[in-house]
């Protein structure tokens, strides 16, 4: 094969048209295994396919794309970055973007290597390069040249070249194209930022996250949309959160809910808001930030008896969150009738929504009443029994009849319910209450599809879970249970059949 491949390479060297030529040695290129492929010719005779992508054949092209991609897998990023330095500041520059992206691949591959990445800082050009690539109309190319200067920024050398040299003055120029080039270059100052303390200092001494923050409160509405989001993500590392509250942001983003009231576009940047809250009193604490920023709390309720499709499902997924934790719980209990209020309406988007809407909402409900064997106690119980006969009259036949219906997403979000429950003694009585449920349970005609087997085998698993099962639905019940298990979610009851056919 070896030899095949030099004869190729000769050929596509010395051809005018080389395209079957390149097609060959792609078919060849991917049928060798990487390990062996390392010893090949192509890695060492890079330079003749690259050469060939000087070229306006699309077809050529991508061949040759192609072809680099697998090679250049096999080779050391030392070796690219020694030999193929020229290569990569031509492919940084060529017209076709799949070329630009494969480059940046590589020199994300190169700044990634603690032995290679010393080659790329001493060519500030190809750095140039990079920077100018997150402004291309093709936003894979874009993502790769963030990626790649993100992996540049993991070492002191990189960020020192990114930011205390020639190329912040050029990554500011970039910049200052478009507000959509802008965003990319605050996406990665963000990621850069949330490596590490240190890697933040390099960004905030640059006036890039002041800049960020100030874009929170800018007249554009769409602008100031975005820039939550953007502060979301930093918000995400503890060094990042301590920052912004350091900065006032916290507070910042408490007066822009409450100001939201009176604004006539807050449908559009109120949800991005209230999922920096939700994010936050995930990371830190419920109790908090609900404390802290009463506000951000009573928003979501708002939100939830909203009929506005862009902050309903907002609200739905935020008291799913808060609520799957103990504290959480706490917190939303605290509030007394205003949440079992909001529980009903839950339940009515539940059965009477639009159907993305029941999905969240069951999501919501299963978040709510899980209630881990580890985190039960005797108010814990009581407060999710409190919150599951609020949402009807007969609970247990609502959420049966949601998972009787022929839609995938909402018999397994049904079943998510159950499963919440099965592991609590409450739950357990109930569904022993409730005529046909345990037969239901064990019925494995009910549910076609892999999820809906899976789900309906995370209930049986949750029931089995908790100690007082067997106590509850009896020892009958719970060696079908057992059973069950044992025999997995996808077992199937082999039925025998006998023949008659030819009988007398």
């Amino acid at each position: 094969m070896a030899a095949s491949i030099e004869t190729l390479l000769s050929e596509i060297s010395e051809l005018e048209d080389p395209i079957d030529e390149l097609k060959s040695l792609r078919t060849a290129v991917f049928s060798i295994p990487l390990s062996a492929l390392r010893d090949t010719p192509c890695c060492t005779r890079l330079d003749v396919i690259f050469a060939r992508l000087n070229t306006t054949d699309r077809e050529q092209i991508d061949v040759c794309v192609e072809v680099l991609g697998r090679v250049l897998q096999a080779v050391d990023p030392v070796h690219v970055a020694q030999n193929c330095r020229s290569e990569l500041q031509i492919g940084l520059n060529h017209p076709h973007h799949a070329v630009k992206v494969l480059t940046l691949t590589q020199i994300g591959r190169i700044v990634g290597n603690s032995e290679a990445v010393t080659q790329i800082l001493n060519s500030p050009e190809i750095l140039r390069n990079v920077i100018h690539c997150i402004r291309e109309e093709k936003m894979s190319v874009a993502k790769e040249a963030i990626s790649a200067l993100c992996k540049l920024s993991n070492s002191k050398a990189g960020l020192d070249a990114l930011f205390r040299s020639d190329l912040l003055k050029e990554l500011k120029r970039v910049m200052s194209t478009s507000d959509i080039i802008r965003y990319r270059v605050y996406e990665l100052i963000v990621e850069i930022s949330s490596v590490s303390p240190v890697s933040l200092g390099y960004c905030a001494d640059s006036g890039f996250l002041s800049q960020l923050l100030g874009e929170l409160t800018g007249d554009d509405v769409l602008v100031r949309v975005t820039a939550v989001e953007m502060v979301t993500n930093l918000a995400q590392s503890q060094h990042g959160r301590q920052y912004l509250s350091q900065q006032g942001i916290m507070d910042k983003i408490s007066n822009m809910i409450i100001a939201a009231e009176s604004d006539p576009f807050s449908s559009l940047y109120l949800p991005g808001l209230v999922k920096f809250f939700g994010n936050l009193a995930i990371m830190d604490s419920p109790q908090q930030v609900c404390e802290n920023y009463p506000a951000f709390l009573s928003t979501v309720f708002s939100m939830a008896m909203n009929s506005d499709p862009t902050l309903t499902p907002v609200a739905l997924d935020t008291l799913g969150v808060l609520g799957s934790t103990v504290e959480g719980k706490q917190v939303l209990h605290k509030t007394g009738e205003k949440f079992k209020s909001v529980l009903k309406r839950i339940s009515q988007l539940a059965r009477d929504g639009a159907t993305e809407l029941r999905v969240r909402s069951l999501e919501a409900l299963a978040l709510l009443l899980t209630l881990p064997v580890e985190q039960q106690t005797d108010d814990l119980l009581l407060l999710t029994e409190s919150w599951f006969s609020c949402l009807s009259s007969q609970p247990m036949d609502m959420i049966r009849n949601i998972s009787s219906q022929p839609f995938p997403e909402l018999h397994c979000g049904a079943l998510r319910i159950f499963s919440a429950i099965a592991c609590q003694p409450w739950g357990q009585r109930l569904m022993v209450a409730t005529p046909g449920f345990v037969e239901w349970v064990v019925d494995r005609s009910v549910g076609v599809g892999k999820e809906a087997k899976d789900c309906k085998f995370e209930l049986v698993g949750a029931l089995l879970s908790s100690s007082s099962t067997q106590e509850i639905m009896g020892a009958q019940t719970y060696l079908r249970l057992r059973t069950y298990l044992k025999e997995g979610p996808y077992y199937v009851n082999a039925v025998s059949s006998v023949t008659t056919e030819g009988a007398d």
